[in-house]
């Protein structure tokens, strides 16, 4: 059924986006679909929680930059593919509340996960203590999300490995702390 959200999704958007037209791609009657999601917002709320279920962990490359990296080049890949769920979820939270809302869930749950990117960097003496992990991660991510769904730029293949090292830089140098340290010469 999720994958037949999915489908409807990215080849027709969210306005034409209906229960009929995925009970018919699932090849189910429509009351069992309205009896379990009751809308459309339901069936989105369900795509996203699906996300927050799987084996996903972000990348292990040794370094903060390295996993930042590896995590960009992810999310590039994601926002760019055709066609691509992941923007087209992001479009649909702003017609849905229970899709913005379940999107919300989502993103906890990546940025929990991602936690772990700089509790090893700190862990290696790479960043000082308690840097806060999601400003970085914000920080590395950011401009890819602002190039590829606010722009709808075409992809930078520099831009992941860019984006990150700056994030790990200014991580390094104290930026992301309760108490920034001046940057070192």
């Amino acid at each position: 059924m999720l994958d037949a959200v999915r489908a409807e999704l990215v080849e027709h958007g969210y306005d034409a986006l209906t229960v009929d037209a995925v009970a018919d791609r699932a090849g189910v009657h429509r009351t069992t679909v309205y009896r379990r999601w009751r809308d459309v917002g339901g069936l989105l709320a369900d795509v996203l929680d699906a996300g927050t279920h799987d084996a996903w962990q972000p990348p292990d490359t040794g370094t903060l930059y390295g996993d930042l990296a590896a995590l960009n080049h992810e999310i590039q890949t994601a926002l760019t593919e055709r066609p691509s769920v992941t923007t087209a979820l992001i479009a649909a939270s702003f017609r849905s509340e229970q899709a913005a809302h379940a999107l919300r869930q989502f993103w906890e749950d990546r940025y929990a996960r991602c936690d772990v990117t700089v509790e090893r960097a700190e862990a290696r003496g790479d960043v000082p203590p308690h840097t806060a992990a999601r400003a970085v991660l914000v920080a590395s991510t950011g401009p890819l999300y602002h190039q590829l769904v606010l722009l709808r730029a075409a992809p930078d293949p520099l831009l992941p490995d860019r984006a990150a090292r700056a994030a790990a830089s200014a991580a390094a140098d104290g930026v992301f702390t309760p108490s920034p340290q001046p940057p070192t010469p």
